[in-house]
């Protein structure tokens, strides 16, 4: 410890010898788009003479303005947006903007990108080609973090897409506006005074998920109030919904099993009763009529006092399944959490989830995932990966990791979860022999399952610094990498926050990394 106490000494010595032109607190997250020294800003500004953009909407809009202030935060010069192929512009298409795109866009999906040099007419331009807007925006950030890294932006040739579709943040905020295990102030949503006012750190909010390609978010806590499901927190859910949709975020919500029962008397919440059935599908009509891409429900039932469909002798699936009937016409999703620890249990509580949900494999509808987090305890400092993966290969498995630390110093220590999530996903279930890793059953590889997510208990709060720290900010940083990409390391993961949060210097990012690197050992020695 005394070790890596000398090294944030080293790190913080090398980043004073660099001029701070004003007082930071942490707001612009890995999105500060800081001043380059002069060996990159020239090469930079070379390759960013202009932004030519073809298109129009929301989407494009977001994504050039982010390129034009990215580029002036680094070169202190704002590139202008043209229609016309200039030398050393940055090229925005897509194959119905451009048909004569010189890249190929397959294999991309709606989310992926592709980010070349290449020459047209001519003129040397890099080029960042996507078959939507979505995925045009995702380029953008990808391209700025290359620049904010300082890595070579010549001779670029670049082709990413998601390999998990659902890559989502769990808000555990109560309508109050307190944050179940939150350790960095009180909630961003504020109830009270939307949907009329949406501030600024809305769309901050939307960027900063954006740049990492999360694609949703669950807006209450999954201990949820019937309340939320009311009228006027639709409205309110649906002007957040209309702040995130340019950056290709979806919202969701968390739901409270007995809502019928609470908000319009009826007598039960019998998933197999016909009324309670109608309702949920009364229910879903109203909110996709207010929230067109709603993105489903979260469902925590049957687990720790809340209710559930087995309080009527019925099966998660049973519930599960009728709440997916309601969406599904909308194209909406249910997420059902496989957290189902009761102390009344006469089964060890590693074991409660498997034996209640193993049974079900192969009974849920197509448009249910079964979110499962990763390990079978609770967001233990260390404990095996969960043994429902690789245990229910005719259901689509969703991760659930804890991005919040309620185990792990919450917002007073540093402890780096980009290993743990790491080492989870790298893991080997032997479910088809070896390579059958955890990270190939959330994807869906591993059975075939197209229905693939991700979700990340968020560490977000009112904090000026979004996380209680600046160190906090990098958990939020590496889950969403490792969920667009599993196979990428937590070290490289590490090494590219550091750059954009603090310096690309290695004086700065050697000795913070190799901090980094060690914490989450150092907390869980020191974990009873």
């Amino acid at each position: 410890m005394i070790a890596r106490l000398f090294c944030w000494t080293i790190a913080m010595g090398a980043m004073a010898l660099t001029p701070v032109a004003r007082a930071e607190d942490g707001y612009d997250l890995w999105l500060r788009y800081a001043p380059a020294d002069a060996a990159r800003s020239a090469p930079l500004s070379a390759h960013a003479t202009a932004i030519v953009a073809q298109g129009s909407g929301p989407t494009w809009t977001a994504a050039t303005a982010e390129l034009q202030r990215g580029i002036a935060g680094m070169t202190g010069t704002t590139p202008a947006v043209t229609a016309t192929i200039q030398q050393g512009a940055l090229w925005l298409a897509t194959p119905a903007s451009a048909p004569s795109l010189p890249v190929k866009t397959d294999g991309l999906g709606q989310e992926g990108y592709a980010i070349r040099s290449v020459t047209v007419d001519g003129k040397a331009v890099t080029l960042i080609a996507a078959n939507s807007d979505v995925g045009l925006l995702h380029g953008a950030f990808h391209w700025l973090r290359l620049a904010g890294t300082g890595a070579s932006l010549d001779s670029l040739n670049i082709a990413s897409a998601p390999k998990i579709g659902l890559r989502l943040l769990n808000h555990w905020d109560n309508l109050n506006g307190t944050v179940e295990r939150g350790y960095a102030g009180m909630s961003i949503w504020d109830w009270w005074r939307l949907p009329d006012y949406k501030g600024p750190r809305y769309t901050d909010y939307a960027r900063a998920n954006a740049s990492l390609g999360i694609n949703g978010t669950v807006l209450n806590n999954v201990n949820a109030r019937s309340e939320s499901l009311t009228a006027p927190y639709i409205a309110k859910a649906a002007a957040l919904a209309d702040t995130f949709r340019p950056y290709g975020i979806k919202v969701y919500l968390s739901v409270k099993w007995t809502a019928p029962m609470e908000l319009d008397g009826l007598k039960t919440a019998d998933p197999l009763d016909l009324a309670v059935a109608a309702w949920w599908k009364a229910k879903a009509d109203e909110i996709y009529k207010a929230i067109p891409d709603f993105g489903g429900f979260l469902v925590k039932a049957n687990s720790e006092g809340q209710p559930g469909p087995q309080d009527y002798k019925r099966t998660h699936a049973d519930g599960a399944n009728m709440l997916a009937a309601a969406v599904k016409p909308h194209g909406g999703i249910v997420m059902w959490r496989a957290f189902v620890y009761a102390h009344d249990n006469p089964d060890d509580r590693a074991k409660q989830a498997y034996s209640d949900f193993k049974p079900l494999d192969g009974q849920f509808a197509d448009n249910v995932i079964v979110q499962v987090k990763n390990g079978a305890i609770d967001f233990q400092p260390r404990e095996p990966f969960h043994p429902l993966f690789g245990a229910m290969p005719r259901t689509p498995l969703m991760m659930e990791f804890q991005i919040t630390k309620e185990y792990l110093g919450q917002s007073t220590h540093l402890t780096y979860l980009g290993p743990l999530f790491e080492e989870t996903l790298d893991a080997d279930t032997f479910a088809k022999g070896k390579g059958s890793t955890v990270a190939k059953v959330v994807d869906g590889s591993l059975e075939g399952h197209k229905l693939t997510g991700i979700a990340g208990v968020a560490n977000i709060g009112v904090d000026r610094d979004w996380s209680g720290s600046i160190f906090n900010q990098a958990d939020w940083y590496a889950f969403g990498r490792l969920s667009w990409d599993t196979s990428l390391s937590a070290k490289d993961i590490a090494t590219e926050w550091a750059a954009q949060t603090f310096s690309p210097d290695t004086k700065v990012t050697q000795p913070v990394v190799a901090m980094m690197m060690g914490s989450n050992g150092d907390i869980e020695s020191y974990s009873p």
